[in-house]
């Protein structure tokens, strides 16, 4: 894919820093691996490509770890102390309320000082410092960058300015992506499938062995399975600029039997994109894409057949000058939830949304937020507990971890009494 400068202005030292990394990023997700990745542990985190299912296990058992330990002084304390030697770099430069703050709790659970730029108007780029520049000289300060730009590909740019100046000697920091331009929000994604994972498991408190909420729900599901292989998951909205669609279903597509379903208007801007299509057929992934959730598939209306939905807004913001009349003129009813739709929902199908959802056009009217399968907000703690999983994976730190959990969580009473103690 050629990215040439189009006639008109000069072009900026950004753009052209952008192209000199053009031949690196137009490549196969599977090339680019080794070079986000040091002794077989993630380096980079630039795109959902890069999380195996092993890998996605692992990082959901440390994160399942890390909030035990949280909820004890001495976990929290152990936690405090594993990374206190490190500092991050926040550096969002496009709007962010619940990335940046659920990263910024990720750090310090584990002790990693943070310091951000969220305003580029109170750096050096007011006075002609490139981006490529500012992030060298966070690099100087810090031991990570934690990124979100409006700037498609910038993020994966600055993991290879990173390996570059490690080639040469010089320091270099892991880069993470925050969500950048309308490529990929890894992280969130990450996180969608971690809630997804502890949904899955069909577990609650008051559990025994003689009677579980799994068992509950197989004998209404007689089909039903543990874990995200062989579900059926809706994606509905702005399918088409959704980042954290792309994310999450090309995440989705590395798991067995799946099924993914797209509701969204029949328009070339809110619909699957070709790409994202390609990628899912590719893996033989069965891909359906609907226009309503009444819409029947095998006889059955979708909204019947989801294990999962995953509802997203319409985009406005990224409107193009000549889209809003075109946007009014569509039939977007179609797309929102309502109580009705939720009924016919299976009783155990979470609903998940990336947030921020629009009150304005209520594609999740709060009267849905008190059902058991809203999980939004929960999916939203979640991002927290993964995310510092995810940092202390790339600071090698999970086995520790790993290790102090089972050193204080690995005596069991023994209830079993003895013939001699027995009355």
């Amino acid at each position: 894919m050629s990215h040439d400068l189009p006639d008109g202005p000069a072009p900026t030292q950004d753009e052209l820093d952008l192209l000199h990394y053009e031949s690196r990023i137009e490549r196969p997700v599977r090339m680019k691996l080794p070079e986000f990745e040091r002794n077989e542990r993630l380096r980079h985190v630039i795109f959902s490509g890069q999380f195996s299912v092993a890998m996605l296990e692992d990082l959901a058992e440390t994160a399942d770890k890390i909030r035990v330990l949280s909820k004890m002084r001495e976990g929290q304390d152990f936690l405090i102390r594993l990374l206190n030697h490190k500092r991050a770099m926040l550096y969002f430069t496009q709007p962010s309320t619940r990335t940046f703050l659920s990263f910024m709790a990720a750090c310090q659970i584990l002790g990693i000082t943070c310091n951000e730029v969220r305003d580029p108007t109170t750096s050096s780029e007011t006075k002609g410092e490139t981006r490529f520049d500012s992030l060298r000289m966070f690099s100087s300060y810090f031991d990570l960058i934690i990124m979100r730009s409006k700037l498609a590909r910038l993020a994966e740019s600055c993991a290879y300015l990173m390996n570059d100046l490690e080639a040469s000697g010089n320091r270099s920091v892991p880069i993470i992506n925050a969500g950048s331009g309308s490529d990929e929000h890894p992280t969130q994604a990450l996180l969608d499938i971690y809630t997804l994972q502890r949904t899955f498991q069909f577990s609650r408190p008051q559990d025994s062995p003689a009677a579980t909420r799994f068992d509950e729900l197989r004998r209404e599901h007689p089909d039903l399975t543990k874990g995200l292989s062989h579900k059926v998951y809706g994606f509905c909205g702005d399918i088409g600029r959704g980042r954290t669609v792309r994310s999450l279903a090309s995440l989705l597509g590395n798991y067995e039997g799946v099924t993914l379903i797209f509701v969204s208007p029949d328009d070339p801007t809110l619909s699957l994109r070709d790409d994202l299509r390609q990628r899912l057929a590719d893996r033989g992934v069965r891909t359906i894409e609907v226009q309503s959730f009444d819409e029947r598939v095998g006889g059955v209306p979708v909204i019947e057949q989801l294990d999962a939905l995953y509802m997203t807004r319409i985009q406005k913001e990224h409107n193009a000058a000549d889209e809003d009349a075109k946007f009014a003129a569509l039939d977007l009813s179609r797309y929102k939830l309502n109580l009705e739709l939720v009924s016919r929902m299976k009783r155990y199908a979470p609903i998940l949304h990336p947030f921020p959802r629009d009150q304005h056009f209520g594609e999740i009217p709060p009267e849905i937020d008190n059902d058991p399968r809203a999980v939004y907000f929960r999916q939203a703690r979640n991002g927290m507990w993964i995310r510092a999983a995810l940092l202390a994976s790339v600071f090698g730190v999970d086995h520790q971890i790993s290790r102090f959990f089972h050193e204080e969580y690995s005596e069991w009473h023994d209830y079993n009494e003895s013939p001699s103690s027995a009355i």
